[in-house]
């Protein structure tokens, strides 16, 4: 039967990654464990700044923004497919995909700009240390987050509205474990060229004019890094950037990983499989790259829960003799 245009879908199909009954339980206990992960050890780098005066920096302001989009980014998409999982359904309603296609794309490029606008402070950290504290002022901090923002929102919300033009067939499965921007254009029956051109567009505007400005960051970097006569020196300037420069390594490789992968294969089962080092895996590995090569986190770390430890007795004993009080 041939496929025909029905602008009055109401919901699609996600596939995932199998469709074997016996791998379920594997993917839900993987994908749940991944999940948690990613919250609480983001959620601990945020707590960690927000208490600790000693990381009331720009660079860890940025980075506990970071760790929000980053929760934000997995709960965009993970939690729907615990829950498809968990009731055996592979149901996601339209208006549901078009929500989560628009939260995705804000927080994947929210990322992306986060991380170049780190790769900025560090540049300035290491090549202009004398006016480190003039330049990145509070207010540029705080004006630097919310133009990315705002460019985000309006990418996705021009993106997300785009798609809403499009009537798509009757066949609705979606070969993925989200609702992708892409293979939503690919099962539309409608003319999508507008749609594959501002996608592609945006692709190369907000991927590689970042990807531009973080490399041309590190060259300074590198080169100022090269000046430096002490080895001492050398090797205190690059630990102020070496976990920022893994977390960008890791996140653009993998997600160049990703589309070389689905370009080689043609396959959208590769492909969602292959997007889960960006989606899921990257996320979660930033809480730990941070707090495992720097010393400031671990710092205010053992800091944090030495001030637990001690509050607890004393929450208890003002408990059990409330007469002190």
């Amino acid at each position: 039967m041939e496929p025909h245009n029905d602008t009055q879908i109401s919901e699609f199909l996600l596939l995932g990654f199998s469709e074997e009954p016996e791998l379920q339980p594997l993917i839900f206990g993987l994908f749940l464990s991944m999940y948690l992960i990613t919250v609480f050890g983001n959620l601990l780098i945020i707590l960690l700044v927000i208490s600790d005066s000693h990381l009331h920096t720009p660079m860890y302001f940025f980075l506990s923004n970071l760790s929000f989009v980053d929760i934000c980014f997995t709960s965009t998409t993970i939690p729907k497919m615990l829950w498809n999982i968990k009731t055996q359904s592979k149901v996601i309603t339209y208006e549901g995909c078009i929500a989560q296609i628009y939260f995705f794309i804000l927080s994947a490029v929210l990322d992306i700009f986060l991380l170049t606008v780190m790769a900025y402070d560090r540049f300035v950290a290491i090549c202009h240390p004398l006016y480190y504290t003039v330049i990145m002022n509070p207010r540029l901090c705080v004006l630097l987050v919310m133009v990315s923002w705002i460019v985000c929102i309006l990418n996705s919300l021009l993106q997300s509205l785009m798609l809403l033009k499009l009537s798509f067939c009757t066949d609705v499965k979606v070969p993925h474990f989200f609702c992708d921007l892409s293979q939503m254009i690919q099962l539309a029956c409608s003319d999508t060229f507008l749609n594959n051109m501002v996608m592609y567009f945006a692709s190369v505007l907000w991927g590689g004019g970042p990807l531009a400005g973080i490399l041309y960051s590190y060259s300074k970097i590198v080169s100022s890094i090269h000046k430096i006569s002490s080895s001492q020196g050398k090797y205190k300037a690059f630990t102020t950037c070496a976990s920022h420069l893994l977390i960008v390594s890791l996140f653009f490789c993998t997600s160049l990983g990703v589309y070389l992968s689905s370009a080689a294969t043609h396959g959208s089962q590769s492909s969602a499989t292959a997007s889960v080092m960006y989606t899921a895996v990257t996320p979660m590995l930033n809480p730990f790259i941070y707090s495992l090569r720097n010393k400031d986190i671990k710092g205010a770390m053992k800091r944090f829960f030495v001030m637990e430890s001690l509050k607890r007795p004393i929450i208890l004993g003002l408990e059990r003799c409330p007469w002190l009080l």
